[in-house]
Order: structure tokens, then sequence, then C-alpha cells
């Protein structure tokens, strides 16, 4: 794995983002508004996923280590409710942030924690949390500019730790791939590349280690464009053929499409 965001850089990001994601719903014309890119989600259901989830991992982070989510957490989730006005609600988000930053300040990077990723290559502890909050606090930002019709792009040193915590975190696992083995490539503009293998044993990421080399298995397919648009089309927010591709297309489908045993 390559050097990834420190982590007082994640906590800072934490922080920081979510203004963005307020900004937007602050200037949406309701909270009633659909979102596109979460069908059957307004935006009031965006905001209560997001803060609900801050308060959730707050909670897990909090406990330490612990082979299942702790009880006041699991409770949380079923029963959060935010408040519906929007000033309130504003503010409650505000706090959410605040729960989880307080939280993961306290625990430092290293506490252990339950986390939902377990046989995947990325760690369960504070630090794995901190990491994967960063991306889902900017992909669910994109969300909500894409209500307003105004999405901007991922800020870039976000998005290229995306591509690798997506892949180390959500793709990476021991649960065999029920297709042909193959390789998939993700290449990113800004100078970047990793590498999925998936055969009978999984599937394993890496970091293809000099930019613009070539390993010598060739990829079955491979994925160019810029980190923000690889970390969109990964978390499914614009399509796959958006991005330049490379090798058999329907090998992308078949990965989209799996969802392993955990």
């Amino acid at each position: 794995m390559e050097k990834t965001l420190e982590f007082p850089v994640l906590l800072q990001l934490i922080d920081e983002r979510p203004v963005a994601f307020r900004a937007a719903v602050a200037a949406a014309p309701s909270l009633d508004a659909q979102v596109p890119t979460c069908p059957g989600w307004t935006l009031f259901d965006l905001v209560q996923h997001l803060g609900g989830g801050d308060r959730f991992w707050a909670l897990i982070v909090g406990a330490g280590p612990s082979e299942a989510p702790p009880a006041e957490a699991t409770a949380l989730r079923a029963t959060v409710a935010a408040p519906r006005e929007r000033e309130a609600l504003l503010a409650w988000s505000a706090e959410s942030t605040q729960q989880l930053l307080s939280a993961l300040r306290e625990a430092g990077p290293d506490r252990g924690c339950w986390t939902w990723w377990g046989t995947s290559q990325s760690p369960q502890n504070s630090g794995g949390v901190a990491r994967h909050r960063v991306q889902e606090t900017a992909v669910h930002t994109y969300d909500a500019q894409l209500v307003l019709g105004a999405p901007q792009p991922l800020p870039v040193e976000v998005a290229l730790d995306g591509v690798e915590e997506f892949l180390f975190t959500c793709n990476a696992t021991t649960s065999a791939w029920p297709h042909e083995p193959t390789v998939f490539d993700h290449h990113a503009t800004e100078g970047r590349s990793w590498r999925l293998t998936v055969d009978g044993d999984g599937a394993r990421p890496t970091c293809i280690p000099v930019p613009g080399t070539t390993p010598a298995t060739t990829a079955g397919a491979s994925a160019q464009g810029t980190a923000g648009e690889l970390v969109l089309a990964l978390y499914g927010r614009i399509p796959v053929d958006s991005l330049k591709l490379d090798g058999d297309r329907r090998l992308f489908d078949q990965l989209i499409a799996w969802e392993p045993e955990q």
C-alpha cells in the first residue's frame, strides 16, 4: 500500500469537507429534493445518513476493540432521527461531525475497533475509520452538490487516497471470485496506478509502484481517468463507461455485480 494520508490530515479533512456538504444543503431549494445518485433518498435523508454515520462511528471508535459493534451504536443507527427544520438540521450535522472528531482525537490513529471490513486489507482501527469517513463525506458532498446541479470535483489529495482506500477496503476480500481469474488496473491521470487481482482466493489490490510502467501481467480490463473520476465510478456515481477503458469491458460489469460473502 502506498503512503496514505497522515492521521492529522484525515482529521482536518473530516472537519473541513462537511462544510462544503452543509453549504450545499443550505443552498438547496428544499430538503425534500431528490438526490439523483441515491435513488429514493431526499436531501434530508442524505443529511441524516451522513450525520447518523458520524455518530455511529464515534461510538464504535470510543468502544475500542470489539468483535461486534457495541449495542449502543447499533441502537443509535436503528433510531437516529435528525431534526426536520433546516437550521436545526445543519446544527445537528455539525455536532455529528464534532462527535466523530472528538472520538478520533481521543483514540489516536491506532486504537483497535470493530469495522465491517474485517476480511479486507484495511486496518480495523480508528485510523482506518477516519480514512473511510473522509471518503464517505467526500462522495456524499458530491451527492448534495448534484442536487443543486453544480457538483464540484473531489479534492485531488482526497481522490488519490480514495481510489486506494476503496480498493483496499471495499474490494479486497478472501471470498472466491466466481469467474475466470483476471486482473483490473486503475490508472489516475495524476500519475498513480493500482491493480486488483481476482481469482479463487479472492481479490487482492496492490499499488503499481512506478508511474507509467506496466506490470509483466497484462490486465484483463483497465480504466483511466482523474482520481476523482475513478472514485466516483467506484462508488457508482458516474458510469464506468465515462472512463477510458481498455480490455474486456464486460469484466467491469462482473466486478460491479459481484457481492462477496464476508
